[in-house]
């Protein structure tokens, strides 16, 4: 299987979430992973687990960890973030996570996978689908 790296810098300012959908979008990502973000953040805006409570913070924070699946479609992405006291804060990303100074965003891209999602009666959610292309 051949993976396309893509790497990107964000600037001061940038929206997280939508970066990342903009960036699925201008590579016509079909299926793709999040490999690495370093950077800071100064506002977060995380859906918790169970999805029924949004967080909302003001920073500054550093990222420690970001994993995720990206589909055309939806991009389910994870963070966490630590504050100035070390405090670790985590879960859904949504829009309205603002990089402070930087973020250095690294894709990886699958052109053999194509990514979807569909409902799952099971979970309630929708799920990843994965097929070959």
């Amino acid at each position: 299987m051949s993976i396309c790296v893509l790497a990107q810098r964000l600037t001061q300012g940038a929206d997280l979430k939508a970066a990342i959908q903009a960036m699925v979008r201008q590579h016509g990502i079909t299926a793709g992973s999040l490999a690495s973000c370093v950077g800071c953040l100064t506002t977060i805006n995380l859906r918790l687990a169970g999805a029924e409570a949004t967080l909302v913070r003001h920073g500054p924070f550093e990222i420690v960890s970001i994993m995720g699946t990206l589909t055309p479609d939806h991009q389910h992405i994870h963070i966490s973030v630590a504050d100035d006291k070390g405090s670790v804060f985590g879960g859904h990303l949504l829009e309205g996570n603002i990089v402070g100074s930087t973020a250095e965003l690294i894709i990886h891209s699958y052109s053999q996978l194509r990514f979807s999602r569909e409902f799952d009666p099971a979970t309630g959610y929708t799920e990843l689908l994965i097929k070959n292309t």
